[in-house]
């Protein structure tokens, strides 16, 4: 299994000193929890989102709704460690759920759904990415491209779709039906522009987990500046 995030990555492969932009996925990331009452209509737009071929959609399930009744059994740690940095680099004074950061340039709350579903359609340019399976290993090859700064390779393990019955808090009673939970947060490695090549064992990865989506990503949640997603079975 392959997917190949440009159309002239064999030149870099081949050891060529081209360097290669092509037209990536939007990278839409949802911070959400499932004690939220005001997250389910964003978890559905969401769902729409990710049906796009040209958007890498990322439900991330914060941690401080805990003390609403319900505890969410996708809360990751991470996903609130990653949102309070975006509130530092995006200039905001506080987070929110539902919030969506696109491309990790912009944050936008959930209620607007049309500045969301515009964000989505974007085709921004992106460094050459290209993954694979094999021998039981995620392979991450990674093109040469214009870099300005250190970038962050990031790797997201996410189950598409789960639906979950909740018995408190406030959307006691609801099914809510959920969509791209991702279940780890992953740094790999560095990148400076230079090609470079990685491998993660699937192993390491969450048995639920059954795609990938790997991010490169200026410092410090700068912006995105690559992106690609591979199912793993």
């Amino acid at each position: 299994m392959r997917v190949t995030a440009t159309l002239g990555f064999a030149a870099v492969l081949l050891g060529s000193n081209y360097t290669y932009a092509d037209v990536r996925p939007t990278v839409i990331e949802l911070y959400t929890s499932e004690g939220c009452s005001s997250c389910p209509p964003a978890e559905a737009l969401l769902g729409i989102i990710s049906s796009h071929s040209n958007a890498i959609a990322l439900a991330l399930h914060v941690d401080y709704w805990d003390g609403g009744g319900w505890v969410d059994k996708y809360e990751l740690r991470a996903a609130t460690q990653r949102q309070n940095q975006y509130a530092g680099t995006l200039g905001r004074s506080s987070v929110v759920t539902p919030e969506f950061v696109i491309d990790g340039t912009r944050g936008i709350e959930g209620t607007k759904p049309s500045e969301i579903m515009a964000a989505a359609k974007e085709t921004p340019d992106g460094t050459p990415i290209d993954l694979s399976i094999a021998d039981a290993k995620l392979r991450i090859a990674l093109g040469a491209a214009a870099a300005a700064d250190i970038c962050d390779v990031t790797l997201f393990a996410y189950l598409p779709h789960s639906v979950s019955a909740i018995k408190k808090g406030e959307n006691k009673g609801r099914n809510l039906e959920e969509f791209n939970v991702v279940r780890a947060v992953l740094r790999l490695d560095d990148w400076n522009g230079k090609a470079k090549s990685l491998d993660v064992p699937l192993a390491k990865l969450p048995s639920d987990a059954t795609q990938v989506a790997v991010i490169v990503q200026r410092a410090h949640l700068g912006p995105i500046v690559g992106a690609a997603q591979i199912g793993l079975r």
